[in-house]
């Protein structure tokens, strides 16, 4: 077994170690606890009451109010209606009190979803409280029988501004990772085994389980939609190749202009620099909205084509058979355009970060390299490559999944001047020059259908993280930094 296969299964035995050994010192507590921990499993506060810690006792008896609170008077409204994500729809019914047509006590599919799901993560949090609260007054038990200094409520504070000042710092980055990640990420999955889509939109009309019914659809299941399974393929091989060749075209390509303005014999480098450093300066929806009108069946470049009998020409040669050249409205050449264009939006971005690492190979090399008799292309490829590949492949890593769910430059140049002519893309709401995050924004926004854009949101989320785990495993693991000493 390599060094990258042992570190991942280390990872892995370490996390499932760390799991195990905290439930084995609540089961210790729970048994070895005097009374008073015992009593911690019923009224949180009641360990450090014994240990004369009064402060932490009201606040954890305050969250634990506030937790049967929560529970009584807002979980209670959802969580009993999650099996059946609501069973009344909304409907006008005439009120003989107050003589006017109102609304019944109807349910909404889509809040019961959402608030039971925000129940369950308060839920999970409070019993990882509760188990980390027994195990902390059992150690404190332990400390008082064994003579110990039990520290007071200033000295705790103190020690979360100084040697636990780490937690402290993280506390608000995990609870808005929680909030704003975790949670909107459970939804898209709870979702996908639902039926939410345009027939079935609350309040209404109410949606329910469906089990994994989206998911077969999309890979292939027959009847109706037997063309998602289609279209899934086709996009997906358009997402891989766009991503793979718009990660490879822009990191060459940022390299290869990187080394041509830092070699010597380059006049005025620092003009030429600024030139393509400007592309960065302006927005790039501006840029690529410009770009799309440039090359639009009816645009500049069409107008220039034209005119030089270019357009003619290659209708005469069987290339196109239209009166325009198709840059953007028609398959192959839309790929082709769509990829030749993010070069030029994304190479400047490349030049600069390959400067910096450039600037940072060591010269002794390179002149040991040209002693020895080797030959540029020789040097660029046993020495350059080798090392920017070591210094910047964490971040190509993140381009390629940053490019895999790219929305910017597809939707933009497409977007109202690519029409498909393929029924079976056309009857999933798909398109051949569609990302599967495209894909997936036209399926909510235009068709709002909800359930089959959670199962690709599903699809590009284990797509990027497979990736990302075995590239990042593969890039930092080992000992290659001994390479480059």
């Amino acid at each position: 077994m390599d060094n990258e296969s042992k570190g991942a299964v280390a990872a892995v035995k370490g996390f499932f170690k760390a799991v195990g050994g905290f439930f084995s010192s609540f089961g210790t507590a729970f048994a070895k606890g005097d009374i008073f921990v015992k009593l911690s499993l019923i009224w949180l506060g009641a360990g450090y009451v014994r240990r004369k810690q009064y402060a932490k006792a009201i606040i954890m008896t305050v969250f634990e109010v506030a937790v049967i609170l929560f529970s009584v008077f807002f979980a209670a409204d959802y969580v009993p209606k999650f099996g059946t994500l609501g069973t009344v729809k909304a409907e006008r019914v005439f009120n003989m009190a107050t003589m006017k047509s109102e609304f019944n006590d109807y349910d909404h599919s889509f809040m019961i979803l959402l608030f039971s799901l925000f129940s369950f993560v308060v839920w999970f949090v409070a019993i990882i409280v509760w188990i980390k609260n027994t195990i902390n007054v059992y150690n404190l038990q332990v400390m008082e029988e064994n003579g110990k200094h039990i520290n007071t409520f200033k000295e705790d504070l103190r020690s979360y501004l100084e040697e636990k000042f780490h937690i402290t710092l993280l506390t608000l980055p995990v609870l808005g990772i929680v909030i704003f990640t975790v949670i909107p990420i459970l939804l898209l999955i709870f979702v996908a085994f639902t039926n939410y889509d345009q027939q079935h939109t609350p309040p209404t009309e109410l949606f329910t389980w469906v089990g994994f019914t989206n998911f077969i659809t999309l890979f292939g299941g027959g009847g109706l939609t037997a063309t998602f399974g289609y279209s899934f393929i086709r996009v997906l091989g358009w997402t891989l190749v766009w991503a793979f060749f718009s990660t490879l075209t822009t990191y060459i390509g940022g390299i290869l202009l990187s080394l041509l303005l830092n070699n010597k014999k380059t006049r005025m480098p620092k003009i030429w620099r600024l030139m393509f450093v400007m592309t960065i300066a302006v927005p790039q929806f501006v840029s690529l909205l410009l770009v799309r009108n440039f090359f639009a069946d009816s645009g500049i470049v069409n107008t220039i084509c034209a005119n030089i009998g270019l357009t003619g020409f290659l209708r005469n040669i069987g290339m196109i058979s239209t009166n325009y050249i198709p840059f953007l409205s028609a398959p192959g050449w839309a790929h082709v355009m769509i990829i030749i264009i993010n070069i030029w939006v994304g190479v400047p971005y490349q030049m600069l970060i390959a400067t910096g690492v450039l600037m940072n190979i060591p010269e002794d090399q390179l002149e040991s390299a040209k002693m020895d008799g080797a030959k540029p292309f020789q040097i660029f490829v046993k020495i350059t490559m080798p090392y920017m590949l070591f210094i910047t492949g964490p971040a190509l890593v993140t381009d390629f999944v940053k490019n895999i769910n790219n929305f910017n430059v597809i939707y933009l140049l497409t977007q109202d001047v690519y029409t498909t002519t393929n029924q079976a893309l056309a009857n999933s709401q798909a398109k051949e020059v569609d990302l599967l995050v495209t894909w997936l924004f036209r399926l909510t926004q235009d068709y709002y259908n909800y359930k089959m854009a959670s199962v690709i949101g599903i699809v590009v989320f284990v797509i990027c993280s497979v990736f990302t785990l075995v590239a990042f495993n593969f890039m930092i693991g080992g000992d290659k930094e001994g390479t480059y000493q």
